[in-house]
């Protein structure tokens, strides 16, 4: 019999009894046969119940759902108090065309003189190009869209004979690029672009719509089930700024997995070490824009999908607030942890690619009632004086608990670059129940992943799931409707300890993943692998921009002794997008001199 447990009220919780708590994960670690054979006996009718509640048991989520008694109220979904506007910001109205905000967005970058880059003037060792590299040498005719398009073409049809392949693209077709190319290449001949966005190459991760292209979620049945009609809507904003949509991009199956794993597909790989995973779940989104071969590209974030795979590629990674952006049209678009967000090579390209894409739905409008969104003002001295106010919130014991002390050291100096340069204060803080929080999050997410997928299932569509899927899938089974309340109350509590943070600081600060890219086991290319020890590592910091629906962003900020990379997380307030990209972008001034290039990375915008 389970111990009747009692928490104290949120409010009353005293913050000096909290102690950090080491996370021990207790699951085995399979490939090959012993994965199938473990997917046998978990999908048993009576043997597979008594595996998933013993490993319930060890890991405390019994304890914790069923055995205490939670004071606070359900939260369904994300609920935030009003929050103080932000300092330094352009505030857009998000029933502006989409054009116009990019527009808008552009006006608030810092100075750039993209014609020094191509003069070979002040050029660090090494650095992407950017959105505004591309519009400058297609307005001078430099080069146009179509050219580009076919070097990108000629990579991707490449990648299918590379050892080991590198599949970025799930569906892809050289036809429709060429037709979106010569569009915007005579838009720029008759001085006609769409905006700053026009001609700019995007992958759209597999689990978003993007007409004529099936949306499979990388599995090899999800087309058969779900027609596709039209864009979803953050593609069709990008399609109305004259984006070139490449294709859909590689991911872990239903995004259920934190490596980028698919056996369905092939595993894409790290473009700065090919043996090593990408991250997940939008692995293919990363490794597109970590290579070179486009600008940006679209993730969904239900748990770090986005930071993730973002941070072990050394990009920039940005998971917005609950309900800023529209889901509909992405095949998790009825969770309440999910959103679609943008990945690209540098901070400006983020902000850009974000101001196309922002905009709440109706429903969420009325739920959420979002303030205005808003963008950093970075066009002017006077406000990156701004920085200087900002206060860092770190749990140090937590900041440190990572697989290897790279990690923490590296995101320890760029705090002390940010003190040093802009006079940022770091204040220790203390974050309550981050064990409760790992739980409520995948009580929410299974539950929500299951309630959608039960009808497919049920037809006789589980069976052609991958391994780790089917296993996830029987954890998700598991859970109870109380379990699922339980979760929720959990939610509200954590709310509570996370908006009393921010009465003391401004951002918090982690690093974005407790380890650098793992290895991929040569065993585990078949048939997928489930490691529940890697993925609490790479989940380690993740968890609150899902669960609590706070805006979240991944910087690129060093180096491992393995040549990895590491990301630095930023948490925002709700709605707080602005001040974190404003961070980011001071924190990838500060790291810029240490980038390095990826081993595989193509030089697609320059045409010799």
């Amino acid at each position: 019999m389970g111990k009747k447990r009692v928490m104290v009220p949120a409010k009353d919780l005293d913050l000096s009894t909290v102690k950090y708590e080491h996370e021990v994960i207790k699951a085995p670690h399979l490939t090959g046969l012993m994965l199938k054979l473990f997917v046998r006996m978990v999908e048993a009718p009576v043997l597979g119940s008594l595996i998933m509640s013993f490993l319930k048991k060890q890991n405390k989520m019994v304890e914790m759902l069923q055995n205490t008694v939670i004071p606070e109220a359900p939260m369904f979904k994300p609920e935030f108090p009003p929050q103080d506007a932000e300092p330094s910001v352009v505030i857009v109205d998000e029933e502006r065309k989409p054009e116009d905000r990019a527009e808008l967005a552009l006006k608030c970058l810092p100075h750039y003189d993209p014609a020094s880059c191509w003069s070979g003037d002040s050029l660090p060792s090494f650095r992407y190009w950017k959105i505004r590299d591309y519009a400058y040498a297609y307005r001078s005719k430099l080069v146009t869209p179509s050219m580009v398009a076919e070097k990108i073409i000629s990579v991707i049809e490449d990648c299918n004979y590379h050892k080991p392949p590198t599949p970025l693209l799930i569906s892809f077709d050289a036809e429709d690029i060429r037709k979106q190319a010569a569009a915007s290449t005579r838009r720029f001949e008759e001085g006609n672009q769409l905006s700053i966005l026009d001609g700019i190459f995007m992958a759209i991760k597999d689990d978003i719509d993007c007409y004529p292209h099936p949306s499979k979620g990388a599995t090899t049945w999800m087309h058969e089930v779900r027609s596709v009609e039209k864009d979803a809507v953050c593609v069709s904003r990008l399609r109305s700024c004259g984006v070139i949509l490449v294709g859909k991009a590689n991911m872990h199956e239903l995004g259920m997995g934190t490596t980028g794993n698919n056996p369905n597909y092939g595993t894409t790989r790290n473009p700065h070490a090919v043996e090593r995973y990408t991250g997940g779940s939008s692995s293919g989104p990363a490794a597109i824009v970590a290579s070179g071969l486009c600008s940006a590209a679209l993730g969904t974030d239900g748990g770090g999908s986005v930071r993730i795979p973002s941070s072990l590629c050394g990009v920039v990674g940005l998971k917005t607030t609950y309900g800023r952006t529209s889901m509909e049209g992405s095949i998790c678009d009825a969770g309440t942890v999910e959103i679609i967000g943008p990945i690209a090579s540098t901070v400006e390209d983020v902000i850009l690619v974000y101001a196309a894409i922002l905009g709440s739905s109706p429903d969420n409008r009325i739920s959420l009632r979002p303030p205005p969104p808003c963008f950093p003002d970075l066009s002017s001295l006077e406000n990156a004086n701004t920085l200087g106010s900002l206060r860092l919130g770190k749990y140090t014991e937590w900041f440190n608990d990572v697989h290897s002390t790279d990690i923490s050291d590296v995101c320890e100096d760029v705090l002390k670059l940010l003190s040093k340069s802009h006079g940022c204060e770091t204040i220790e803080i203390v974050i309550p129940e981050l064990h409760e929080m790992r739980t409520a999050h995948v009580v929410s997410i299974g539950s929500e992943t299951q309630c959608s997928l039960n009808p497919d299932c049920e037809d006789g569509k589980g069976v052609k799931l991958t391994y780790d899927t089917r296993i996830s899938m029987a954890l998700f089974r598991s859970f109870t409707a109380s379990d699922y309340v339980a979760a929720q109350c959990l939610r509200r509590r954590i709310m509570h300890h996370h908006m009393e943070i921010f009465k003391k600081v401004d951002v918090i600060v982690t690093p974005t993943t407790g380890m650098t890219a793992p290895k991929i086991p040569s065993s585990a290319l078949k048939d997928g692998e489930t490691d529940m020890q890697v993925t609490a590592y790479l989940m380690r910091f993740i968890i609150a921009g899902n669960l609590l629906g706070l805006p979240a962003i991944t910087v690129p900020v060093g180096y491992d002794k393995q040549g990895l990379p590491i990301g630095l997380q930023l948490i925002g307030r709700p709605w707080g997008e602005a001040t974190i990209l404003h961070l980011a972008s001071a924190v990838e001034e500060l790291c810029a001199k240490s980038r390095k290039k990826p081993a595989s990375f193509y030089d697609i915008l320059n045409i010799k």
